[in-house]
């Protein structure tokens, strides 16, 4: 049986087969004709068209705040991923990353996907656990690790051990919230309306958490008053505001996990600091940003984005292991 680890996020699915590493890494996207309801583009592709398409087709994201919304197009979009990596006559065992606590609702939701697409088996794991195997951190049952994942639509937090979770939380903010407050942040600061993959792209290029930062860059869009194209040079200062205040609202959440803790297992926080992933982690600043708000040592995967799907990949090919941190 083919083993597959599968990261189906709000903005990008990853996906890592035993044997080859990480196989894909695409848009959790679809366009959609809105008479017919059929997919007419899928992944990259689709979200490429983003705020260009013509009013009879729709750009749909069936994953949003880590929550599955539209379970056919969903199916069709995980599908066409599979056919990809996996040639289909091999059964295929796959293991979701979810949120911390996915609800069974949300498990039998990404479970009925499954299944349409083609899948044989399924296994779910959360994604604090991933996090912190995806950067080759032992876990015990002694060594508890807190660890963030940082995503486009949820946040996950955990402290934890392979006991279980100790204590744990997500949140429904995440990258997506910073690229639509930017949006109106640039139309109210310099009057000029962009679009979606614009902001994305600006929070990706000059988004910053270090102070006095001044990297900037050019910005095209729509003038809000003469409805003509105009550009504007917008820098790290410009959108500091819009990045800030989600990152503090992910640490504030964090803060009060770190507070419910025993003693015992906050001074090995202490020690032991907190592990970080989510395409989130790549703003500039953001661990040393992270270690100054929370008082620890802060730890960055190598590839943030890439974290969760390689700790599933690790998990999926390790039998005791998957186990042990699997949901019921």
């Amino acid at each position: 049986m083919l083993k597959l680890a599968i990261d189906f996020g709000t903005s990008f699915t990853k996906i890592y087969k035993i044997g080859s590493g990480i196989v894909l890494a695409e848009a959790t996207c679809v366009t959609v004709q809105k008479e017919t309801g059929e997919i007419r583009a899928f992944g990259n592709e689709a979200k490429r068209l983003l705020g260009k398409t013509a009013e009879l087709t729709d750009v749909c994201f069936p994953v949003y705040e880590g929550e599955i919304v539209n379970e056919r197009y969903a199916a069709a979009l995980l599908e066409y991923f599979l056919n990809k990596v996996v040639r289909r006559r091999f059964a295929v065992e796959v293991l979701f990353c979810v949120p911390c606590a996915a609800s069974a609702a949300l498990r039998e939701k990404y479970f009925r996907v499954a299944k349409s697409a083609g899948i044989s088996r399924v296994t779910f794991a959360e994604s604090p656990y991933l996090t912190a195997l995806g950067q080759d951190v032992p876990l015990s049952e002694s060594n508890p690790v807190f660890a963030l994942d940082v995503g486009a639509g949820k946040t996950s937090a955990a402290v934890f051990s392979l006991d279980g979770i100790i204590a744990g939380l997500t949140m429904n903010v995440g990258g997506n919230n910073m690229d639509v407050h930017i949006i109106d942040h640039i139309a109210e600061t310099f009057h000029l309306k962009i679009g979606s993959l614009t902001s994305e792209k600006l929070k990706n290029t000059v988004g910053s958490l270090i102070e006095n930062d001044n990297q900037s860059t050019i910005v095209n869009g729509r003038d809000v008053t003469t409805g003509r194209p105009r550009s504007v040079s917008v820098s790290s200062a410009d959108i500091a505001f819009p990045v800030r205040i989600y990152v503090d609202k992910i640490l504030e959440y964090a803060e009060l996990l770190l507070k419910k803790l025993p003693a015992e297992v906050s001074a090995v926080m202490c020690k032991n600091g907190i592990f970080l992933a989510g395409g989130v982690c790549n703003l500039a600043g953001f661990a040393d940003y992270v270690s100054q708000k929370l008082q620890m040592e802060a730890h960055m995967a190598g590839d943030p984005q890439m974290a969760v799907v390689l700790g599933g990949g690790r998990a999926v090919g390790n039998a005791a292991l998957l186990h042990k941190i699997a949901m019921e």
